[in-house]
């Protein structure tokens, strides 16, 4: 298995601030996205670039991945070759379950469905394996884990999603032996710890897909609300005037009142999250202005500034 060197998929330091990588990672992605990028080659680095951003902008994660980098390092530099290298310390452990679930093992939800993709062999073995990229396979091969699903009052297992997929809504395919196939539906607005039930899919017990809703490059949720920062150049500011703000639908243009000062927020009613128990409500938008003050002035415009600073304190 191959080391997967985060920080250079991203073109940033081990010592990168969040902000780097969010940056990075917002610069990458505009750049790989397969709607923009037409080469062949685009989608696999955007996913290179997206599960780099998955692990560097989660700090348990990263934490992680930083001890593991530096454990590798020493081996490799002991002379040790990769099919050698203890992985199985490294695993991600199964998660605790709760009151009536029962949490499926990593192992056992393969047996019942097969491998999930998505994300690399790497990623999976230090993180587990969050959400099914794609239509996946049931086994036969484990009487023990079928078993186990029988006589489970329930199971659960995480499944990762983006904002945009929880902001419209999605579908995960899950294809069993003899083509039969289960399209399970994610609604629109679930949230992290979100629900969804597949009745009796577990070998006669329901499946619970547990929604983990993944951070995102630019907004921030908060229940059904989302916040944006939002740069505005000093001239906006002072005098008044108009900004492009991002949604999860199509940017809209934001009014700029004159004298707005750095840390304003706006509120835009209504571009929020859909309301997962009351259709057709959505939450709000809060644009967060950021005022950018110029760089590298020339001698005649700080002149200007001289002069504009001197009348205010006439």
């Amino acid at each position: 298995m191959d080391y997967k060197d985060y920080y250079k998929t991203l073109g940033v330091s081990k010592t990168a601030s969040e902000g780097e990588i969010k940056t990075a990672y917002r610069k990458l992605a505009r750049r790989y996205h397969p709607d923009v990028n037409k080469d062949p080659q685009a989608e696999d680095k955007f996913k290179e670039v997206n599960e780099a951003y998955q692990v560097l902008s989660d700090p348990e994660k990263r934490k992680k991945y930083d001890q593991f980098g530096s454990e590798w390092q020493r081996y490799q530099s002991s002379g040790g070759q990769p099919g050698g290298f203890d992985w199985g310390r490294w695993q991600q452990a199964p998660q605790g379950g709760q009151p009536g679930y029962r949490t499926v093992s990593q192992e056992e939800f393969n047996d019942m469905f097969g491998g999930l993709g998505g994300f690399s062999d790497f990623f999976n073995t230090l993180f587990g394996q969050g959400g099914f990229g794609g239509a996946t396979t049931y086994s036969r091969s484990s009487g023990a884990s079928q078993r186990a699903a029988r006589s489970a009052q329930s199971m659960e297992h995480e499944v990762e999603i983006t904002l945009e997929e929880a902001y419209s809504g999605t579908k995960r395919m899950l294809q069993f032996e003899g083509g039969r196939k289960i399209e399970a539906s994610i609604p629109a607005g679930v949230n992290t710890g979100s629900k969804v039930r597949l009745s009796g899919q577990a070998g006669g017990a329901d499946l619970f897909l547990k929604i983990k809703v993944l951070p995102h490059a630019i907004f921030t949720r908060k229940g059904n609300d989302l916040t944006i920062t939002v740069p505005v150049d000093l001239y906006t500011a002072i005098l008044g005037g108009e900004a492009s703000v991002e949604t999860l639908g199509k940017p809209v243009r934001l009014t700029i009142p004159e004298g707005t000062d750095t840390g304003k927020t706006i509120r835009l009613k209504g571009l929020g999250m859909p309301d997962l128990k009351k259709a057709g409500e959505y939450g709000d938008l809060y644009a967060r202005i950021e005022v950018h003050v110029p760089k590298h002035l020339t001698p005649a415009e700080k002149d200007k500034f001289r002069e504009i600073r001197n009348m205010r304190q006439a």
